[in-house]
């Protein structure tokens, strides 16, 4: 168990008056033009809840802290002048005694190396290093320079050797940890390191440079990050022995640079702590000092002998013999640093908390160990809060073997300040020093409370002991400026002392803030000018001037104000009994840890044994493991997600604004700000002058007539198949004929009475539109519906025999196979084939004529129903009158420049909306000519749109968001071989995309982008825009300026209010206007609840008014008054007079800077979704698909989401398209992003299969539909997470 920092988003905390009194300060400094705009953004401020400050909240009453002084640091007439001295001087007098024994995997001695071997070895490899790396004449390193020591933790010898090799060349050693592979915990942090250090070379030994990861060549890999490395192996028969004359340099200790420790940091930068000459020799004094070190002493280290207190107390300064038990043999052999006291009668053990434990676990009342020879047994991590059980619990077991208690010796250190205090022995029989039981509340706020009410929420806490010999320790608060903290309060130490870091080296930045501090006062005046070193350790000084440590700060979490030490969360964790099965023990820790520490669990993730990155001694990696959460690549075994009690600060509810203040006052508040009310117009229709025109084009049927007459063999349609052969064509003449023959079978076939409603049942095609002029010609009024799929007849016949239902169609016109599939067993299977009505087959009807074409007596008579299914599954047909028709073809001429010598190429569903009127209605009336592309043809045949644009140099076309989606896709990484194949789409001017949504930006973009390189313009791609109650509002068209993207803030959007912001701006959202509104139509915004007009800054419905509006719901019924509300509506107030239609979007209006063809500034219309989607939570107003695209951003393995609401809980349901092992990594990360993103906890995550989230023909997601299928629990999903 480990605890990750995890930083919930903070939103900024601000107050209405402060923002108010900053736009004041901020108009008076540019008095010229005030910006109105900002004097109505009150409660467009998202205002944070603070929690209000408890009364009770302990606060710290000691006095001013005093520096502690350590105990001067004593002179010694022999203490040699530098550590390289020391070394040469036992080489010299004490060459047979043993410096260091290594030991093989049993925990068997290996060898020992003597003073005189690491004396005669380091000085060869001195001089090796010095003269014998480069040719003759090119000496590659230089005093100075820095290497990077590469051995494994199981070759103390080699490395010793290294080391001290390196002191005498005077190069700086910098040791490192062995590579394992490309994937190793923090491998391209350790790169940084060596750059930062400007490291070139790495010494290692033979054996480990063998089992570095090499590649196919047999050359060492190249690690991410590193800089390029010189390889030199340091074995003894590879160095060279130097000449008699040759004597390495030894000056007296200065203040360069003697070796780099590397540290990593909490967010995982590894960097290198550079230690001085003086400070390394002055660090061993005091060490020698504080620890009473005799000469020829046997200590065995269990610690890791490359840094900290394994490198600083196994020094040569005093002849001791080291004994260094690798942590390979302590994983095999718990108990051997025991046995190696009892067998060498030790004086002195190194160990950790951790080898206290495994020693423990691991002894078997064995009676021939004894550790009476010990004398000190250093601590080095006892300020971790199970320190003080794990030393208890290890007395307890060893004191009968001999082990004293005051030999137990807690420490306390850093990489930058070293060792920064340690417990001496005590006299034998003397009181232990006494602990302290701290309250954890206390603790949070930063001060020190004797707990003394409960057990539970007690922390006990030994001392590290006092300062350092010739050390001064000062406690300063951990955040801001080094201001000393009072007696009871709990803050960094700082030490100044001879003995510690210099530097971080090659940052100066970073080693300003740490190795330079000054402390201050309580009113910020310096109090002297020694600079000291930040230790990085969290404590306070006791009684009798003990220190204790209660973490670190790279360990602090800070949650709503409170600090909190990782360790202790940890330990709390540790300490929860873990519990058999996964499912009782999910919420035990954190229940524990809500009522131990008062913080709340964010998440909880069970992973398996040894998965989490691990750093080479075994902890674990944290900055890994936090880096492996964000991204997604923990793979937990169990999640368990608590963010509504951990988030404290999300943005208050919005409280609406009473109805009591009426449309007109805001209307006037508008005015007085200077906002335009937000509405816009395409330019005008016209009037058509010639009555010859009238009389073609009042009616569709008359239209087609008069061009059967005048031009009979101009072709009207051409429809192609998956190969792009012509499988069909329909000239002026000949669609006349055909709709004729259709007339007659249905008034002999069908006997149908005028005015009654026929379904058209067609794949896509000529039949259709041939079948829908037939039945206009016959009187009847057409509905087209889209055919059953033959493989999947449960799901789409039931809608089909709906429509049947609902108009009551008096016919069916369609193909024969489709009328074998109506009338087959596998239709009787969902629906009740018995009852359809007449179905006439098309295919092969005898050549008939109608008595009479049927002339409807007035315009305002319906053509035909549009029936559709909306997104959140409701079935909607409208009613679209004759005079509908003719105005809206009429405006798509205009807007297109639509005539019989042009050809455009449709590529989308014809069964609805615009889709329907490009693919049927407007070649008849422009008389241009419509190539047809069936979209289900682009499933066998991908190119095939695009080369067909190609090869009749198209200039429009009208596709639908699917087939976009299909060609980027399926074709974005083949676009050289539609080169190859002589694709060009440079003659496309425009290439409008039909739909009734927010325009989907990235989609297009990517579409613009990935063709590009097959001439495709960056202009052409545009969108259109319909409704039901108006099935054409914009369509870019020829003309006119360029669609136009803004980019809105997302927090003023969920108030409904509209503020531009710069590209790139934080929570900045893209949307493109939909297109040049067409001509004949006006559309105003206005608020959904007041009905009143609004100013361009707001977000309101789009509401319209055009000569094609339709004319209302086909309703059996007749529930007039949900159709007057649609389709005939007036405003409140303004323009009393106009009738509008309500489109049910949302959007606004921006006036641009760019100019229409009649040169008036340009007004853009922006939608941004369906008012029926949004989710109305915490009083705002979201938008799913946004919410859809952050989640979808989340990780590679996401496919597509969408979200819901549930009982006011956010539903999420995300398609996984990677392995199933990826499930339980996309909760956290959803979870994450809503909240980051939207200020929003995310109540449920649902991950399914890809393919679950269902798509209607249109590609817009069937949210409701998907949402009963939640509730109904049909989803078969992989996981659900339920956030507690």
């Amino acid at each position: 168990v480990y605890a990750v920092p995890f930083n919930v988003p903070v939103v900024p905390v601000s107050s209405r008056v402060s923002t108010k009194i900053q736009q004041l300060l901020n108009t008076l400094k540019r008095p010229k033009r005030p910006p109105l705009s900002d004097f109505f953004t009150d409660d467009a401020e998202e205002i944070v809840e603070v929690p209000q400050p408890d009364p009770n909240t302990p606060k710290p009453e000691g006095r001013q802290i005093i520096p502690v002084k350590g105990e001067p640091l004593g002179v010694v007439s022999n203490w040699p002048p530098a550590l390289q001295a020391a070394l040469a001087r036992w080489g010299a007098t004490q060459g047979k005694s043993p410096a260091l024994t290594a030991l093989d995997i049993t925990g068997k001695p290996l060898y020992t190396l003597t003073y005189g071997k690491l004396w005669s070895r380091s000085v060869k490899l001195a001089y090796t290093l010095l003269n014998k790396l480069g040719t003759k004449n090119e000496q590659i390193l230089k005093p100075g320079d820095r290497v990077a020591l590469v051995y494994p933790n199981s070759d103390p010898g080699m490395f010793w050797v290294a080391f001290y090799g390196c002191l005498l060349a005077e190069v700086i050693p910098v040791p490192i940890e062995v590579p394992l592979s490309r994937k190793d915990a923090g491998i391209s942090q350790v790169g940084f390191l060596l750059g930062s250090c400007g490291v070139g070379l790495a010494l290692t030994s033979e054996i480990c440079l063998k089992g570095l990861p090499k590649t196919p060549t047999g050359e060492i890999l190249q690690f991410k990050g590193w800089p390029r490395m010189k390889w030199v192996i340091t074995d003894s028969k590879y160095l060279t022995k130097p000449s008699k004359d040759w004597q390495p340099h030894i000056p007296t200790a200065n203040t360069d640079p003697a070796y780099i420790e590397y540290k990593a940091n909490k967010e995982g930068t590894v960097v290198g702590v550079a230690v001085s000459k003086v400070a390394m020799l002055t660090h061993c004094q005091s060490l020698t000092q504080a620890c009473n070190y005799c000469e020829g002493e046997t200590l065995v280290n269990v610690l890791d002998f490359k840094k900290d207190m394994g490198l600083w107390h196994g020094a040569v300064m005093n002849r001791i013999h080291t004994i260094s038990v690798p942590y390979a043999v302590m994983k095999a052999c718990p108990l051997s640093w025991v046995q190696r006291v009892h067998i060498h009668k030790a004086r002195v053990a190194l160990v950790k908390c951790r080898d206290l434990h495994w020693a423990m676990m691991a002894h078997r009342e064995q009676r021939d160990i004894s550790l009476a020879s010990l004398r000190m047994l250093i601590v080095a991590d006892g300020a971790n809060p199970w320190s003080v059980s794990s030393c208890d619990a290890f007395l307890n077991k060893f004191q009968s073997h001999g082990l004293k208690p005051e030999v137990i010796c807690p420490c306390a250190t850093s990489p930058e300040a070293m060792t920064v205090a340690i417990r001496r022995s005590g006299v034998p029989g003397a009181p232990l020093p006494a602990r302290a039981i701290l309250s954890m509340g206390g603790l949070s706020h930063g001060v020190i409370r004797v707990n003394t009410e409960d057990k539970n929420s007690a922390l006990t806490v030994q001392d590290v002991g006092h300062v350092m010999p010739g050390a001064l320790m000062c406690i300063v608060k951990p955040d801001g400026p080094p201001q000393l903290c009072k007696t009871d309060e709990i803050g960094e130490i700082i030490i100044n002392s001879r003995a510690g870091g210099n530097m971080y080296y090659g940052l100066p930045g970073l080693t300003k803030n740490t190795f330079e501090v000054i402390p201050v006062n309580a009113n910020g005046v310096p109090i002297g000018e020694i600079p000291f070193v930040r230790s990085g350790l969290l404590g306070f000084v006791g009684p009798g001037s003990l220190i204790f440590v209660v973490g670190k700060i790279e360990g602090l979490l800070m949650v709503s104000g409170r600090r909190h030490n990782a360790d202790d969360l940890v330990a709390t964790a540790l300490a929860v009994e873990p519990v058999k099965t996964v499912y009782r023990g999910r919420a035990l820790p954190s229940k524990a840890i809500d009522s131990i520490h008062q913080v709340g669990l964010y998440c909880l993730a069970l992973v398996p044994a040894n998965t989490l990155p691990k750093t080479p001694l075994g902890g674990i990696h944290i900055s890994d493991t936090k880096q492996f959460f964000l991204e997604g690549n923990l793979h937990p075994c169990n999640i368990l997600m608590c963010p509504h009690t951990c988030v404290t600060n999300l943005p208050k509810p919005r409280q609406k604004q009473p109805v009591g203040v009426g449309p007109a006052s805001v209307m006037v508040g508008n005015l007085v700000a200077g906002k335009r009310i937000a509405q816009a117009a395409g330019r005008d229709l016209g009037l058509i002058e010639d009555q010859d025109l009238v009389r073609k084009h009042q009616y569709l049927t008359e239209a087609l007539q008069w061009r059967a007459q005048t031009d009979p063999d101009h072709v009207l349609y051409i429809l192609l198949n998956a190969k792009g052969v012509t499988v069909g064509t329909a000239t002026c003449v000949q669609l006349h004929k055909r709709a004729e023959k259709i007339a007659a079978a249905l008034t002999e076939k069908g006997s149908i009475n005028t005015g009654e409603n026929v379904v058209l049942l067609y794949p896509p095609g000529i039949d259709l539109i041939a079948a829908f002029y037939g039945c206009l010609y016959a009187g009847c009024v057409p509905v087209n519906v889209r055919p059953p799929h033959p493989q999947n007849l449960a799901a789409t016949l039931p809608t089909v025999r709906m429509i049947i239902d609902v108009s009551k169609a008096a016919c069916i016109l369609t193909t024969q196979n489709l009328m074998r599939t109506l009338r087959s067993k596998e239709a009787a299977a969902s629906v009740n084939v018995k009852t359809w009505p007449t179905i006439i087959d098309t295919d092969d009807l005898p050549r008939r004529r109608p008595p009479q074409i049927y002339k409807p007596p007035t315009a305002e008579m319906i053509a035909y129903l549009d029936f559709s299914v909306s997104t959140t599954g409701m079935l909607t047909g409208v009613k679209i009158s004759h005079a509908a028709v003719s105005a809206l073809c009429r405006s798509i001429k205009l807007q297109c420049e639509l005539y019989s010598s042009r050809q455009i190429a449709i590529c989308l569903d014809p069964y609805c909306g615009l889709g329907f009127v490009l693919w049927c209605l407007a070649s008849v009336y422009s008389g241009h000519q419509s190539i047809l592309i069936p979209p289900f043809e682009l499933e066998t045949s991908l190119s095939l749109w695009l080369s067909t644009l190609s090869q009749y140099r198209i200039r429009d076309t009208f596709c639908s968001y699917s087939v976009m989606e299909l060609c980027t896709k399926g074709l974005g990484t083949q676009t050289d071989l539609l080169k190859a194949r002589g694709v060009n789409l440079s003659c496309v001017r425009s290439c409008v995309v039909i739909a009734e949504e927010r325009p989907r930006l990235a989609l297009t973009h990517s579409f613009s982008k990935l063709f590009k390189d097959v001439g495709l313009s960056s202009r052409a791609v545009s969108t259109a825009f319909g409704s039901r109650v108006n099935l054409a509002i914009c369509l870019q068209g020829t003309t006119g300026p360029d669609p136009c993207t803004v980019y809105v803030d997302m927090k003023s959007l969920r108030h409904d209010r509209v503020r531009l912001v710069e590209r790139g701006a934080p929570q900045s959202l893209p949307l493109m206007e939909s297109g040049k509104i067409l001509p004949g139509v006006r559309v105003i915004i206005v608020n959904p609840e007041t009905r009143g007009p609004l100013g361009d800054s707001h977000l309101g419905e789009i509401w319209v008014n055009s000569p094609h509006s339709a004319s209302g719901y086909y309703t059996i019924y007749g529930e007039e008054s949900l159709q007057a509300d649609h389709f005939n509506t007036k405003l409140s107030f303004g323009d009393p007079h106009t009738l509008w239609a309500r489109t049910g979007y949302l959007g606004f209006v921006k006036r641009t800077e760019l100019l229409d063809a009649s040169g008036d500034r340009h007004d853009a219309l922006f939608v941004v979704g369906s008012l029926d989607e949004t989710l109305e939570l915490r009083g705002l107003r979201y938008h799913p698909i946004d919410i859809e695209t952050s989640v979808s951003r989340a990780h590679r393995s996401i496919a597509e989401s969408a979200v819901f609401t549930w009982t006011n809980l956010l539903v999420v349901v995300s398609e996984l398209c990677g392995s199933e092992q990826d499930a339980l990594d996309l909760v956290p990360l959803i979870t994450n992003v809503v909240l980051e993103e939207h200020h929003l906890i995310v109540g449920v995550v649902v991950i399914v299969d890809p393919g679950v989230i269902p798509i209607n023909s249109r590609g817009e997601k069937q949210r409701m539909h998907l949402r009963d299928s939640f509730l109904a629990d049909q989803l078969d999903p992989i996981y659900v997470a339920y956030n507690m």
